[in-house]
């Protein structure tokens, strides 16, 4: 199951991803992962509509750093399967907590974007015996706005546009459009700063999936699925170390957000850094910059435990 870097396939991490990705059935389900590298394992969780592919500039930095790298595309996303079932954040924390007895099987580091932030916080919360901590990317507050965070016009339309792609008339229709290259491309120019990391790949792999059978099913059901948890509720029975990062131009989750760790970094093991001029994925958005402060943080939390 462990694999290392081919080193003819190391300045091409697509074709990197694409050698060490390997298939697991979870409760029947095909669900997609790749493991890179020997040492300490990471465990990467990506965000809404994302995949492995969004950790190809990560991926290669981490395993040449000396830790075991852990991706998994999410039950609905990437390429794994897209069942039309209720999706929760409780769902994939199911997911990635049998992942984790299944491959890992060692404390490990989880890191996230957006949701895939909140699903680390949630791991390293309520599972602390699998965990040593968690880098938080950009961090949702939830899986969808709770209805008390919008105000009433908002709350009006999200409602409506709910409604109409989990309709038999309309969804397919409003899914279509949303998954078309040129409003992914013009979405990714909105939540990323350095535009030159929008590339045709990347927009490939953000539509790929949403060709598959059932991707709007799940669209649906994400949408209009609960928020989950609260991070302050989270954060109040944290024991493990978090370095958080936040991309301060992100217009999706706003920096202010961030406002929790902070408070919570009065008492709690909370490193906080805003990332200047980047957006809503700092790890694709500013790579190098991410790469650097994550293999910090881990190379010092391994001198202070």
């Amino acid at each position: 199951m462990l694999t290392t870097e081919n080193p003819e396939t190391r300045d091409r991490p697509q074709d990197l991803l694409q050698s060490t990705s390997q298939t697991w059935t979870w409760r029947g389900y095909q669900i997609k992962y790749a493991v890179t590298g020997t040492g300490k394992p990471l465990v990467l969780v990506h965000g809404f509509g994302a995949s492995i592919g969004h950790w190809k500039k990560n991926i290669p930095a981490f395993a040449e750093a000396g830790y075991q790298v852990f991706a998994i595309d999410l039950l609905g996303f990437g390429g794994s399967a897209k069942p039309a079932l209720g999706y929760s954040l409780e769902l994939w924390e199911e997911l990635l907590k049998d992942f984790h007895q299944e491959f890992v099987q060692q404390p490990a580091i989880f890191i996230g974007n957006s949701i895939g932030a909140l699903l680390a916080l949630m791991v390293v919360t309520n599972s602390p015996e699998i965990a040593i901590g968690a880098v938080l990317l950009n961090a949702a507050g939830g899986l969808n706005h709770r209805p008390e965070e919008l105000n009433l016009p908002l709350r009006v339309v999200m409602g409506a546009f709910a409604k109409l792609v989990s309709s038999e008339v309309t969804g397919k229709f409003v899914f279509n459009q949303v998954r078309k290259k040129r409003n992914i491309r013009n979405s990714l120019r909105q939540v990323y700063r350095n535009h030159e990391a929008i590339d045709d790949e990347l927009v490939d792999m953000l539509y790929q999936p949403s060709c598959d059978e059932g991707a709007q099913k799940v669209f649906a059901s994400i949408l209009t699925a609960p928020a989950g948890p609260r991070t302050a509720d989270l954060l109040a029975k944290l024991e493990k170390p978090l370095l958080v990062l936040w991309g301060d131009a992100d217009p999706w989750t706003p920096i202010n957000g961030a406002k929790v760790y902070e408070e919570a970094g009065k008492t709690k093991d909370i490193q906080l850094i805003a990332i200047p001029n980047t957006g809503h994925c700092p790890h694709d958005d500013r790579p190098e910059i991410v790469n650097a402060l994550v293999i910090h943080w881990l190379q010092k939390l391994a001198l202070d435990s």
